[in-house]
């Protein structure tokens, strides 16, 4: 029998392996992950909701029947894996990190979970949110989730208790979504890989308006290797999601076994819109050019996102204004401000803003698409600063620069979420106070597998995969 920490450092991949061949169980995996949560997830909070026996009884489930006849590439072969609390797990609390739904329990299981669940993920736990939406985690129904690598700091959001689970080693593969970079952020400020896929690849629940096309599903994991396991585990086509469509020929996880340098990449420091830290953006810069050591042609070169902060500002409220709205006139006093401003934004809207942000968009589009007939992917920094202090809310200034709302500083992020491709964020290099950096890879619509076999491919020539899982770190002392 295994230690508790050797199966904890294993990957995910390595530990569906020797799942499938019954060389391990779910239920030492279980016991492990336990022992993980008690020695860690005090301090960090990635995981407030907690049901191990109610996954042991599954586990026991599994193992007690025949493993299936033709399992497929995503097969995890009873890993156990961790709901966002923004996802429904039957007969668990989804409490969006808002005291109004603290004690609403779900019925069943949504689309995205009973997914996963088809492909033999064992569901133990779900991570810490923010309020409904944002990039610090944190909520008065749970706390503050902490980053691993400095207890002083965020994790990010609104997947941060995701990726401080990956971090810590309380999870091996987790589930994520993104509107406007809640992937991608929490995995570069934990030094773990994120995927936001491109719309329709992850089927949604039914909670969100079925034609959105801003929000996504996506997988979360310590190595791109796992990363694209998990996104084999979820490609499904859904009846219920308009969006979703087959999984496709080849799976992620070959795709990532056979991956080839792309010829010509462009890189940006700050897709020409505002200002990114200046140490930030130089390693991301060292990071990407290390595409040239593989024969790849590195370029100064981005699509031109001129109206992109505007045009997802007003889609964004929209959306919020739609999901939420109706909360404000019972509920105000229990909603975090920023949620309140974001709601306001979009009940208040003007049928001018909003037919402007549709045009926009679609130009946006386009000279994206153009962009990609010459260039394989584009590269910039995952976050215009680094990770802060979690008990600030959000950053309000880049530099001497000062923002104007709570998203201000996403905005490497959001624009990219209004053009539906793949985007990756893959661990580049660290500051100098040791806080890691993440670089984003976006390909064209429906190239996930490109994404992912260049960013396997970054990620052996970076070497920095095994900085986690690591035991959290406290504050340096001043």
């Amino acid at each position: 029998m295994s230690s508790h920490d050797e199966l904890i450092r294993l990957t995910a991949t390595e530990a569906v392996h020797r799942l499938r061949r019954r060389e391990l169980s779910p239920l030492e995996l279980l016991d492990a992950v336990e022992a993980r949560i008690e020695a860690v997830d005090g301090t960090v909070n990635a995981l407030p909701i907690r049901f191990l026996d109610i996954a042991r009884a599954d586990a026991r489930r599994m193992m007690a029947a025949p493993p299936p006849a033709d399992p497929g590439p995503g097969w995890l072969a009873g890993l156990p894996v961790a709901a966002k609390d923004y996802n429904d797990v039957g007969g668990q609390p989804t409490t969006f990190g808002s005291p109004i739904f603290a004690r609403s329990i779900a019925p069943r299981d949504d689309h995205t979970v009973a997914t996963l669940r088809a492909s033999g993920g064992i569901f133990f736990a779900k991570t810490n949110v923010p309020e409904f939406a944002g990039s610090n985690t944190f909520n008065t129904v749970f706390g503050a989730t902490r980053n691993p690598w400095n207890l002083a700091m965020t994790a990010g959001g609104s997947s941060g208790g995701a990726a401080a689970g990956l971090a810590s080693g309380t999870l091996w593969m987790a589930m994520g979504s993104d509107l406007g970079g809640s992937l991608r952020i929490p995995a570069s400020y934990c030094g773990i890989v994120g995927l936001r896929p491109s719309v329709g690849r992850v089927p949604r629940g039914a909670g969100l308006p079925a034609f959105d096309s801003l929000w996504v599903e996506g997988p979360m994991a310590r190595n791109v290797p796992d990363l694209a396991l998990m996104l084999d585990a979820l490609s499904v086509q859904h009846p219920e999601d308009p969006w979703s469509m087959p999984a496709p020929a080849q799976p992620f996880a070959q795709a990532v076994r056979e991956a080839r340098p792309p010829r010509r990449i462009g890189f940006t420091p700050d897709l020409g819109l505002s200002r990114v830290d200046p140490e930030v953006a130089a390693i991301c810069r060292a990071g990407a050019q290390r595409f040239a050591a593989m024969g790849t042609q590195v370029d100064d070169a981005c699509p031109d996102f001129r109206h992109g902060i505007d045009t997802f500002q007003t889609q964004r409220a929209l959306m919020f204004g739609a999901l939420r709205g109706e909360l404000l006139a019972s509920e105000r006093a229990r909603i975090h401000p920023s949620i309140i401003w974001n709601i306001e934004k979009g009940l208040n809207l003007g049928i001018d803003e909003v037919l402007r942000a549709e045009r926009e968009r679609t130009a946006l589009f386009h000279r994206v698409a153009a962009f990609f007939q010459t260039h394989d992917l584009l590269a910039c920094p995952v976050v215009a600063v680094p990770p802060f202090p979690v008990e600030q809310a959000y950053p309000t200034r880049i530099g001497d620069q000062e923002l104007t709302s709570y998203i201000d500083w996403m905005f490497l992020t959001f624009v990219l979420s209004l053009t539906g491709c793949p985007a990756l964020s893959i661990p580049c290099g660290f500051t100098a106070a040791g806080l890691p950096v993440g670089l984003q890879l976006i390909g064209p619509p429906h190239a996930d597998a490109r994404v992912l076999a260049a960013a396997a491919l970054l990620e052996q020539a970076l070497g920095l995969a095994t900085q986690v899982p690591r035991n959290p770190s406290p504050a340096p002392r001043a």
